[in-house]
């Protein structure tokens, strides 16, 4: 079992950065693969960026390329969320997720434990 627990969100400017943390607790975590999904009102649930176990392999959806920045930290069971040049449109609650599946998905049903989500609120 693993319990994730975000934190770092809060209120922003457009153009400025946030970084969230995402903290787990079980000792398999290092072998599962990581990610960031976040939730705006009235929308559903996106993906946004995913890492493999080894921080090898990392994947992003398109709207965040170049500006946010996945990372983990086997040794501390942290996960990182880096993001940059915050657009309005980013405003959303972030989630972090980890797969005991192979590879590097991006599909919400293929991740096995979610934290419950820190806000993210970007201003104009």
């Amino acid at each position: 079992q693993v319990q994730l627990v975000e934190s770092g969100g809060g209120l922003v400017q457009a153009g400025g950065s946030l970084r969230l943390s995402c903290t787990a607790s079980g000792r398999t975590f290092s072998r599962y693969a990581i990610a960031w999904f976040r939730q705006a009102p009235g929308k559903e649930r996106q993906f946004v960026a995913a890492m493999n176990w080894s921080s090898i392999f990392t994947y992003y959806t398109d709207s965040v390329k170049g500006r946010f920045t996945i990372s983990r930290d086997n040794a501390k069971n942290t996960v990182g969320l880096q993001m940059n040049s915050l657009k309005p449109e980013d405003t959303s609650l972030y989630y972090c997720a980890a797969s005991t599946r192979v590879g590097l998905p991006r599909a919400q049903s293929s991740y096995d434990y979610w934290g419950q989500g820190t806000q993210v609120t970007v201003s104009s």
